[in-house]
């Protein structure tokens, strides 16, 4: 062997090259099989992979060898159990093209609430935050200049839930005695002022809204609301009126989501899981296999069905780019179906329990799960899937967050840091960062490639209940016990 090839091989099994194929998510082959050096690296894949599917542009890829990420060069993924004859399956996976910087300073305290803050998130667009806290309250704050707009009031108890509709023109509250608020965010007053929606007999619990592409028009109007009495009801915000009470759950709901396929899955403390059809109120089938609360859910288009027709790639740009009112129901039909794509055409929901594990469904046709995900010691608070569709992170009172394989449901890493539970996740828009909010006071941005902590960022005196990064990628809100909405950029 000359030295040129002594230092292009791996010195574990005195292999150079190896015989290999890219594949696409899907199973694609990109082009025949082709002899690589095992020294080839990440950036020079790229440009090979580029090159086959003939990219105008030098889109950026992932690679994984048998769920092993290419992270530095093939040898690292190449064991002496490959075969020389056998090709070697390349898995590539695009990432974003825009890439998220990530925060790293609390910019700005804001004062106005006078007790903890319990929920705050960005609208669709990022423009705005609205905060709901034990106040009674629900404020709205301008994000360019991170200063209040208005704080409305109408709630008797504590502000425990909020939601934002896809098109960014209404904002749902709900509150402990179960009173439900529709908020125009242009102007801090109650849709149709005066009146609230009533029927839930005890606490708001999950709100959330009807996808943009379903909706009539595009014009977000309908939504769904779940409370402790373990009903979930359906409301046409046009006319402040109750179209359907969907019963079934034996104790109170905890999570609530509005799926892309026209599907309403509920989460109860009574350990099951169910799946409600949105037109009709028919209950189609239940997921059965926790063995305590079922506390939280997630889908993987969650991200894109929140963001409506609002595409952080074009939130990013020097001059913002917003789709006028005409077109958003085209634009998130458009995204929807990029996202469901990137997931192999499968809507899938993951579930989090008080018995500390997590289940993967495929909840439109089958009853069994994908996958049973253990590993947390203690109970499951939040799970969130990547924008990308392709990684679930999940936070627990045992203080770590886990990262699992969004298509599988198997377990990737856990990121430790935190000194206590951690009580909510935030997932950046290119799917490259998250950020964690805990009991310990503190935020952490955490690089999911690298599994380690980017950033630790303190500015909260006591315990972080809520986190939420802008859809544009430049800031993060957090609230908590004290009383104040604390801006990262």
């Amino acid at each position: 062997m000359d030295e040129e090839a002594m230092d292009a091989s791996d010195g574990s099994d005195g292999r150079v090259n190896v015989l290999a194929q890219f594949r696409s998510e899907s199973g694609e082959a990109a082009g025949p099989p082709i002899e690589l050096p095992v020294s080839l690296t990440r950036d020079k894949l790229q440009l090979i992979l580029n090159a086959l599917l003939k990219q105008e542009e030098n889109t950026p890829y992932s690679f994984f060898v048998s769920e092993k990420e290419v992270l530095n060069n093939l040898s690292s993924v190449v064991d002496e159990t490959t075969s020389e004859e056998k090709v070697l399956s390349i898995l590539y996976q695009p990432q974003a093209v825009f890439r998220v910087r990530a925060v790293t300073r609390c910019s700005s305290s804001l004062s106005g609430h006078a007790e903890a803050v319990l929920c705050a998130s960005f609208s669709p667009d990022g423009q705005h935050i609205a905060s709901g806290s034990g106040d009674t309250t629900v404020r709205f704050w301008d994000n360019n200049t991170e200063t209040p707009h208005f704080t409305c009031k109408g709630h008797s108890h504590w502000v425990l839930v909020t939601a934002w509709s896809p098109d960014g023109n209404r904002l749902v509250s709900g509150c402990k005695s179960g009173r439900i608020i529709i908020w125009d965010p242009t102007t801090g007053k109650q849709v149709n002022y005066g009146s609230h929606l009533t029927g839930h007999k005890q606490w708001i619990t999950a709100l959330c809204w009807e996808p943009l592409h379903l909706a009539d028009g595009g014009n977000s109007t309908r939504f769904a609301s779940a409370g402790k009495d373990g009903d979930v009801r359906i409301w046409n915000a046009s006319g402040n009126k109750c179209e359907k009470v969907l019963t079934g759950h034996l104790q109170g709901i905890t999570a609530l989501r509005w799926g892309g396929e026209g599907l309403i899955y509920s989460a109860s403390q009574d350990r099951t899981i169910k799946v409600w059809r949105a037109s009709d109120g028919v209950m189609c089938r239940t997921l059965q296999g926790h063995g305590h609360w079922v506390n939280t859910l997630a889908l993987n288009t969650d991200y894109v069905i929140r963001t409506g027709a609002s595409n952080p790639k074009d939130l990013m740009k020097a001059s913002p780019e917003y789709v006028a009112k005409e077109n958003r129901r085209d634009a998130a039909e458009k995204r929807y179906k990029e996202a469901l794509s990137a997931a192999g055409g499968m809507e899938r929901l993951v579930s989090g329990s008080d018995d500390f594990t997590l289940f993967l469904w495929e909840p439109g046709t089958e009853r069994k799960p994908v996958e049973r995900m253990t590993g947390h010691m203690q109970l499951v608070n939040d799970v969130k899937f990547s924008p990308d569709t392709r990684i679930i992170a999940s936070a627990s009172f045992d203080k770590s967050i886990r990262l699992w394989n969004g298509a599988t449901g198997k377990f990737l890493g856990v990121l430790h840091g935190h000194v206590n539970g951690v009580y909510q996740i935030a997932w950046s828009a290119d799917s490259r960062l998250l950020v964690s909010g805990s009991k310990d006071s503190t935020l952490k941005v955490w690089n999911v490639s690298t599994k380690k902590m980017e950033l630790d960022l303190p500015g909260h005196a006591d315990e972080v209940y809520t986190v939420d990064w802008s859809p544009d990628g430049q800031k993060v809100v957090s609230g908590g016990k004290i009383k104040l909405l604390n801006y990262g950029e």
